[in-house]
């Protein structure tokens, strides 16, 4: 391998090391981050609005934010995830796969949008009538609240607040975005 081939692969390397060990030195003395018992995967499939999350260097930039998720046979979810870039209004679009880790369940799965990287999606709340969701990571560096409207009442923000709040998420570090 020549010096310019290694020069750039290094830094890669230093970043996928950096955010590993953020994600194992992630400490919450609180009680574990619990999921909900079950989720009917074939109900959750369908078109989900952001109405809140966690921000991340990959999500820098975006409103209007929608999660697409589609059944496959194999029992696997493909997802799509679009929103608007604020700087120019293009669409970005990120295309990924999820599968359950909780076979008694389905409300913990891992996720990923580009081999070999993926993380916990972790359904921690869920309407009655699957009309929002909670989604977040045992570490608590991921959260995002969805609704099946761009949209959402006041009430329901609050409960899901203090019920993210009660698994030890900081509900300061919420971005809500149009």
């Amino acid at each position: 391998m020549n010096s310019s081939v290694i020069a750039k692969i290094i830094p890669i390397v230093i970043v996928v090391l950096v955010m590993f060990a953020k994600d194992s030195n992630a400490t919450n003395d609180s009680l574990p981050v619990t999921s909900i018992q079950n989720v009917d995967l074939a109900r959750y499939m369908g078109v989900w609005y952001e109405i809140a999350r966690f921000d991340h260097f990959f999500q820098e930039g975006c409103r209007g934010s929608t999660a697409s998720y589609t059944l496959l046979p194999n029992r696997e979810v493909e997802v799509i995830n679009r929103c608007v870039k604020e700087k120019d209004n293009s669409l970005r679009e990120a295309k990924g796969h999820a599968w359950s880790v909780d076979p008694n369940g389905n409300a913990r799965l891992k996720i990923s949008f580009f081999w070999p990287f993926r993380t916990d999606y972790w359904v921690i709340d869920l309407g009655w009538e699957y009309e929002y969701a909670v989604v977040g990571s045992p570490n608590r560096k991921y959260l995002w609240i969805l609704a099946r409207k761009p949209v959402m009442g006041k009430e329901v923000y609050k409960h899901i607040l203090d019920l993210v709040a009660k698994q030890g998420f900081d509900i300061e570090k919420l971005v809500r975005k149009p």
